[in-house]
Order: C-alpha cells, then structure tokens, then sequence
C-alpha cells in the first residue's frame, strides 16, 4: 500500500482489548512479537496521514468482574482493571517509539511518574502535531468499561470514527467461533445493535456513539492490511452507523 495514499477519515479513535497484546500458546500476557506487529500497523497509519488516539484494554492482565469470584469487590476489582490498562499502554508506547513514532501516554488516575493526566485541549494538541495518544485507567472510574472510554474519549476529540480492533472480522449473530452458522452483519444500526443486546460492544458505548454521530467500524486487527482497507473507506468488518 503506497505511502501517499488517501484516508477517508482525518482522526480515529482506535479502540484494542488487552487480549491482543497476550500469547495464548506461550501464555504471555504482554508478547513482544505481537506488540511490535501492532506498532508497526499503527505507524502505517500514521504514514497516511491519519491522527490516531488508542484506549486499550487490561483483560490480558486482570478484569475487575472476574474478580469478584476471587474474594475482590467490584470497585476494587475495577481500579486494579484500570492499572492494568496502564501497564499496556506504557508497553505499547514503548513498542511505537522504537519505530521513531512520537507518542503520549494520558491516565485518567494521576500517575505523573509515568504517564499524563488527560486533559482535552492537551491531547488534542498532542494529535494536532502528529503524536499518537495512548489514553489510559479508563474513564478513572469503577463500573465502566474500556468500550465507554472509547466512546467517551472519540466524542471529547471529536474523533470522526471508532475502529475496534478484535480477532474476528466483524459483528456476528452469534459467536462464530462456537457457531458454524453465524453470520456477519457488513452494516448494523445503533439501535439493532442495542435491540439485539450484541456483545461486541456494551450498550454505553453504542448509545454514546449514536448520540455523537460516530461511526463505528469493527475489524479484524491481525487480518494483513485490514486497518489500512477500513481507512481507505473499503468495505470490510462491520459499519455500526445510523
């Protein structure tokens, strides 16, 4: 794909499970194969043009329900999740400096030793000059989800598309990796999507989406050049849209 080629979209808010970052076969929870092979695919974003914000997920490290059947309260739990969310930013920022792309780490908790607070104008001012920015810890508080802090996040940047990043390459009827007979869904609406309770995304975040009037674009992120495709407008994955 040619360095010069043209985007559809100007800011993404790119939205990765802590899932991704993990070796299931080594049982690693942070791979440093695979975070290379996701900075490189965000570099060649960058190369087009395209000011790109990130949340990540902690799941490959710790989720806060699951935590609950481990003696942890909920809140507890949740504030260790958004911990963890940090842990992969600061990895992932690691990765993408080595290949020489400028990148800001924002918590939503103050941790100044290690990453900024997040605040709107900052950040945008950080995507203005061509940084990639890392938004960590969430919201910064329990009960919400790291689908909620894309969402929140690509509304207060004024994002002009939500790209999730998974290991399937779009929104199904049912699990396909349990049901042979699920089928994709190329477009969905919000309001089917909330209708039909899927669990690609948590009802907050479609709401959230629909009342900003972001699209919302869910991918196969370790499919060769999928990212690049969903940038150039082609159709592949699911469009959540109005």
């Amino acid at each position: 794909m040619s360095k010069t080629g043209k985007a559809k979209f100007k800011r993404i808010l790119l939205k990765l499970s802590g899932e991704v970052f993990q070796n299931r076969k080594k049982g690693d929870s942070l791979d440093p194969d695979v975070l290379c092979d996701i900075a490189r695919q965000i570099k060649r974003v960058k190369e087009l043009g395209v000011e790109v914000a990130i949340v990540v997920g902690g799941g490959n490290i710790f989720r806060g329900l699951p935590g609950e059947g481990h003696g942890i309260d909920r809140t507890t739990g949740d504030y260790m999740g958004m911990l963890a969310t940090v842990i992969n930013s600061l990895a992932l920022q690691s990765a993408l400096e080595k290949m020489n792309v400028y990148t800001r780490v924002m918590s939503a908790i103050a941790m100044p030793a290690v990453a900024e607070p997040f605040i709107r104008r900052r950040a945008m001012r950080h995507l203005e000059k061509g940084r990639v920015v890392i938004f960590g810890a969430g919201t910064g508080n329990p009960y919400f989800t790291t689908d909620s802090a894309a969402a929140l996040r690509a509304s207060e940047i004024g994002a002009d598309v939500l790209l999730k990043g998974t290991k399937v390459d779009g929104i199904y009827t049912a699990d396909p990796f349990k049901d042979r007979n699920a089928k994709r869904y190329k477009t969905i609406t919000y309001s089917e999507a909330l209708h039909k309770q899927l669990k690609i995304m948590d009802a907050a975040a479609f709401s959230l989406c629909m009342e900003n009037h972001i699209p919302i674009v869910v991918f196969n992120f370790f499919k060769k050049d999928e990212i690049i495709r969903v940038l150039k407008g082609e159709p592949v994955g699911t469009l959540v849209t109005a």
